[in-house]
């Protein structure tokens, strides 16, 4: 088995030989520990925006919904007059960083999500490891109400006025070790510090998230936007359908298919932000491919090769309590934040 999913095959099943790893999850805590100390102590230095700025993260290495709520958050305030952006990293893209994400933009440059969210959104991002430089792009553009950035709880070098937390309660917390003994980047503790969403079925809070399954979309050979694309039931198709996800829990993915109502799924499994080519879909038949819309930002450069392939998106929407909005403005307000 290969090493990157050895461990997290190894954290689902807490597997007995994470215990030898106790010892490095002791250092890892230390020097978490460490580091947070530089940072209170003013030794390490963190940069302090102009304007406010809210995480969205998690505790945890593997998906949590987090791009979904990101993308809800952007709609809703966009909606009610709020001039936001967001920053992220640009996991899997190689830059020149930073850089402003058009919807246009190749995800080996900026990033399968940021591309994603840009796409869905419309809005002003930029990506790239120093969130400074990638905050001050933006201040180029406008001066915005608020900036959301897109993970980087443990960026300590960012200061920040909100954090949200995504916590995947179906998934939960394994074995509740730090890694590499467990699948925890920061320890439990770090719940309490922040506001947390629950993500899940089994979600107890009333400050808690669902994904909701939308309409199949065409992957066609302009574009997978869903102004370009044609939207199709689930009752089109005859099973069996190929299941293809490269995200951090693709488990989720494929239970909703099932939800669904789709019975005979064969599995395709990649790494997180896999990077794919048109091989990774040559199956050996012409049963229909469906994909999550994170995937899809990456399949989509090679529709003209894939053009003979039946290749559909199944989209997710996150779904907020009530709770979560009330919350979501009454932590705006305190930052002077007011919906025009």
């Amino acid at each position: 088995m290969q090493l990157d999913k050895l461990f997290p095959a190894a954290w689902a099943k807490q597997a007995g030989w994470l215990t030898l790893l106790k010892p490095l999850s002791a250092l890892y805590g230390a020097a978490i520990r460490f580091r947070h100390y530089l940072y209170q102590q003013d030794i390490l230095k963190s940069y302090r925006a102009p304007v406010p700025v809210m995480v969205i993260g998690n505790i945890t290495v593997g998906g949590s919904g987090k791009t979904p709520l990101i993308i809800e958050l952007v709609k809703f305030l966009q909606y009610f007059g709020l001039n936001v952006a967001v920053i992220s990293r640009g996991y899997g893209g190689v830059g020149p960083f930073p850089c402003l994400v058009d919807d246009d933009d190749s995800p080996s440059k900026v990033g399968d999500e940021p591309l994603l969210i840009v796409q869905e959104t419309g809005v002003l991002m930029a990506v790239g490891p120093n969130r400074q430089a990638a905050i001050e792009l933006i201040l180029q553009h406008t001066k915005p109400d608020l900036i959301l950035s897109d993970d980087g709880l443990q960026h300590l070098a960012l200061q920040r006025d909100l954090e949200w937390i995504v916590l995947d309660v179906d998934r939960g917390l394994g074995n509740q070790r730090l890694l590499p003994s467990g699948f925890l980047r920061e320890p439990i503790e770090r719940l309490e510090t922040a506001t947390v969403i629950e993500h899940g079925k089994t979600a107890t809070s009333p400050l808690n998230m669902q994904l909701k399954a939308q309409q199949l979309i065409a992957l066609n050979n302009q574009s997978h936007k869903k102004s370009n694309s044609q939207r199709i039931s689930k009752d089109t198709f005859k099973n069996p359908v190929h299941a293809v996800a490269g995200i951090g829990v693709p488990e989720r993915f494929f239970n909703s298919l099932r939800d669904a109502g789709f019975e005979q799924i064969t599995e395709h499994v990649f790494v997180d932000h896999h990077d794919y080519q048109p091989a990774d879909l040559d199956f050996g038949d012409d049963f229909p491919i469906i994909t999550t819309s994170k995937d899809a930002v990456k399949i989509a450069q090679f529709s003209e090769l894939l053009k003979d392939k039946n290749i559909w998106i199944f989209p997710v929407q996150a779904q907020l309590s009530t709770a979560c909005y009330e919350l979501l403005l009454e932590q705006l307000k305190r930052l002077g934040i007011t919906i025009p």
